[in-house]
């Protein structure tokens, strides 16, 4: 049964902050912790997951925005689970942020905690939502209107997100599926069939590679293509509810072709990057960017850019196949972004978001779109399209300007060939040849391209270096990623790694200018009023009014806040 948690809105009279001195409370009302449990877990919407929990009477669950705060925390830390709950218990700041105020709760144990990111997943599988990203895009928006800050400028990038895998070869990726296919079989299939499986289960799969010769690698493979089409026919049928065996199904049909009960190894260049990459990581894919190689999923992360802005806050954070193109990536993304923020008008981008097919998606939501850098080569001949009306184009070259025609697909502009003639770059001009013109034939994409070449050329050179802080943006994820590493497996758990992350680097954003700037503030504590409206019927008038008392005092009159 879903059941809400408002025990941190009640003061405990003998609890730690009512019994604290007055010294070591003045400096923990600075903290960070003080700060996290004001600005992010009384603003965790919990309602947003009553859907994962039964709506019969039963036993209530575990504080769900305790659990939400605390992987918010624990990847802000880069903690284990471990360290996680030895805080909990023992750092009176860490049970502060999670509003616990007595030594002797825990909120939750770590199965608690665990079954809860199963629910979460669970939900992710079923429905395609992650119910993390809701709570993020509910604290950007609150954090957004409160500072006041313009959205209607932003930037985007992405980063690698490689998965905490081993690196398996091709050969010894499909042992290591024999090997743990044996493991689940009975014990009596295990010596009724040791025959077919010995010579593998001896050893570890790179144990058995490495005693191969490289002539030995083609034969090798089609035994192992005899037995993966043995196990299909004799196991599969017995044990294909399991896991691994689903596992298996994908990597035979990967790797291997059947005809007529014969097996034919696929050659190298049949297999894709989207193949398994390790039986312990489903989701993850390969990418090699500018030599460097990935297997995992891609982080793309957009924010506000705005140079008016007192600081920027992540308001998009995406976790995609890394075999995606960022382009592609954020072609999905437009949409939910203007959705977000309506008043989007102007994305900063490096040269990999280029395409038509973002093109036209920035027009029809008029969005402005700035690379920093441009894909392919400059053309010989600036030929320029501009727009007169909604169905007329005039052409232009250094010479001519033509008012374009509409042809059966695509539009055309004809030069006069005798003026042509006399161009000094005549032999490399991309108009074709005809017979009494010269014909540049374009569409509504190549015009769309142009548009935005020009936007580029047009941006003064410090508008064009707004895009630059994306950089920095994406070291506060990937300097929690060892050697570019997650320290977890699958596109789901990589999520919550990416919004935990994103919430945690706009809230250190939002401490840092309060720190420097006490009198922003006022604009975020307003919110408390919020909470006093809500829950003074349910806890009392006093106990909510010190408490947002305690903070308003430290940076501004009493007066302004009028209880």
């Amino acid at each position: 049964m879903f059941k809400k948690n408002t025990q941190h809105f009640q003061s405990d009279m003998f609890g730690i902050q009512n019994t604290m001195p007055d010294e070591l409370m003045k400096h923990a009302v600075k903290s960070e912790e003080y700060h996290f449990y004001n600005l992010i877990f009384c603003h965790i919407d919990e309602d947003i997951f009553s859907l994962l929990y039964s709506d019969k009477k039963s036993r209530p669950n575990a504080p769900v925005n305790a659990m939400v705060a605390a992987l918010f925390l624990q990847n802000r830390r880069t903690w284990t689970y471990d360290e996680l709950f030895q805080n909990i218990r023992f750092n009176l700041l860490v049970r502060m942020a999670l509003g616990l105020d007595d030594l002797t709760s825990m909120p939750f144990c770590p199965a608690t905690l665990f079954n809860f990111q199963n629910r979460l997943s669970d939900h992710y599988v079923k429905t395609g939502e992650n119910l993390l990203e809701q709570v993020f895009d509910r604290l950007t928006e609150k954090q957004l209107k409160s500072l006041k800050l313009k959205t209607n400028i932003q930037r985007t990038d992405s980063t690698f997100a490689a998965s905490n895998i081993r690196n398996y070869s091709r050969l010894q990726l499909l042992i290591e599926v024999i090997i743990r296919i044996y493991r689940v079989l009975s014990e009596k299939d295990k010596k009724r069939f040791s025959k077919q499986f010995e010579v593998y289960v001896k050893n570890t799969s790179n144990q058995y590679i490495y005693r191969l010769k490289s002539s030995e690698l083609p034969h090798e493979l089609e035994k192992i293509g005899a037995l993966y089409f043995w196990i299909d026919q004799n196991l599969k049928p017995s044990y294909q509810g399991l896991a691994i065996f689903k596992i298996f199904d994908r990597v035979y049909h990967e790797h291997f072709t059947v005809s007529k009960e014969k097996v034919e190894v696929k050659s190298g260049h049949d297999l894709h990057s989207g193949c398994l990459q390790s039986p312990d990581d489903i989701d993850a894919t390969y990418r090699e960017k500018r030599s460097k190689k990935s297997k995992g999923q891609s982080l793309n992360v957009v924010e506000t850019a705005h140079p008016e802005n007192s600081l920027n806050l992540l308001t998009d954070v995406s976790v995609s196949p890394n075999n995606k193109d960022d382009s592609r990536i954020l072609n999905e993304r437009i949409e939910r972004l203007k959705e977000k923020t309506p008043d989007l008008d102007e994305m900063h981008m490096d040269g990999a978001y280029g395409s038509s097919e973002n093109d036209q998606k920035f027009e029809t939501h008029k969005i402005t779109p700035v690379q920093s850098d441009m894909k392919g080569q400059e053309a010989a001949v600036a030929i320029e399209i501009e727009q007169s009306d909604e169905s007329q184009y005039v052409v232009s070259c250094p010479y001519q300007k033509i008012l374009a025609e509409k042809s059966r697909k695509r539009f055309k502009a004809s030069f006069d060939l005798t003026i042509c003639k006399g161009c000094e770059k005549y032999s490399v001009c991309p108009a074709i040849m005809m017979k009494k013109h010269r014909t540049y034939y374009f569409t509504r994409d190549d015009y769309l391209r142009k548009k935005r070449f020009k936007i580029r050329a047009s941006i003064p050179p410090d508008r064009l270096r707004l895009r630059n802080n994306v950089e920095s943006t994406i070291h506060e994820f990937t300097c929690r990623m060892p050697k570019g590493k997650l320290k977890v497996r699958g596109v789901f758990k990589a999520s919550v790694f990416a919004f935990s992350v994103a919430a945690s680097v706009n809230f250190g954003r939002i401490f840092r200018n309060i720190q420097a700037n006490p009198d922003i503030a006022l604009a975020l504590f307003k919110y408390f009023q919020f909470f006093k409206e809500r829950f003074l019927r349910i806890l009392g008038y006093r106990n909510i009014v010190l408490r947002i008392n305690d903070l308003l005092t430290l940076y501004a009159p009493a007066e302004i806040f009028c209880i």
